[in-house]
């Protein structure tokens, strides 16, 4: 009855289904991963802008990472900016989805040490080979804060690093790269202001993270095991169909040939 499911047809399509569902169920788990990472992500950032601002230099250091668990965590530092040799991050995009900048200050510390600070986003004021009109930045000895994060790569966000840029512009934020620039010690990672508020409202500081959206990762995964428990029941309804119908056409009587005309 069930023989037909060694033809050449039969074969390929169960070949496929077994390798459809643990292709499904890994998916599954991939997206299940994803959740986990989210949540653990949320609480990080959760408890970090909830924590009391620290020194920056207790937390990076010159050619550190900055830990996962210190993500967007405040800190405070006390020095000078040098907007002589800030630089602004191309393609950047702000609340509105407009395209501008993020201006890179310097933040020179009191022991000669730089910490690179994200100001905010500017618009495009001009043409992209020109360097913006940037609001300057408070002068003198400043004590600034905000949130820690670290180097920008391509592999975690998706920015090519495009080289060959016009003069005082990249593509992510590096401290190695500007540690190279500046010719001097320049900690790990980088900060995002929070205050002091630039006067005017320019640059415009980034909005705190997101941190309540837990994404529809785990609905995701939930689909990708449901599709994989699909696969076999729908392979035995296949089958039990093609029985039936071939049983069906079995018990058919032979069609009597027409009579020969005279």
């Amino acid at each position: 009855m069930y023989r037909f499911l060694l033809s050449r047809q039969w074969v390929i399509l169960t070949l496929v289904a077994v390798a459809l569902i643990p292709t499904m169920i890994e998916l599954g788990f991939w997206q299940l991963h994803r959740h986990e990472h989210k949540v653990a992500l949320n609480k990080v950032i959760t408890d970090s802008l909830a924590a009391a601002p620290v020194p920056a230099e207790s937390l990076t250091a010159p050619g550190s990472k900055v830990q996962h668990e210190d993500l967007y965590r405040r800190v405070t530092a006390k020095g000078a900016f040098d907007p002589a040799q800030e630089v602004v991050v191309r393609r950047r995009t702000n609340s509105d989805g407009e395209v501008g900048y993020h201006v890179l200050t310097p933040f020179v510390l009191d022991d000669g040490k730089v910490l690179m600070v994200n100001r905010g986003w500017i618009p495009a004021n001009g043409a992209q080979t020109d360097f913006p009109r940037i609001p300057a930045p408070a002068r003198g000895e400043v004590t600034v804060t905000g949130r820690l994060m670290p180097d920008e790569t391509t592999a975690e966000s998706g920015i090519k690093n495009v080289r060959g840029l016009p003069a005082r512009q990249v593509m992510l934020i590096g401290s190695e790269q500007q540690a190279q620039r500046l010719g001097k010690q320049v900690l790990g990672g980088y900060i995002e202001l929070t205050s002091p508020a630039p006067k005017g409202g320019s640059p415009e500081l980034l909005p705190d993270p997101e941190h309540s959206d837990i994404g529809p990762h785990m609905a995701y995964a939930v689909q990708w095991w449901l599709f994989s428990a699909g696969v076999p029941f729908g392979w035995f309804v296949l089958a039990r169909r093609e029985a039936r119908e071939r049983a069906a056409a079995a018990r058919q009587p032979a069609q009597e040939p027409a009579p020969a005309a005279a």
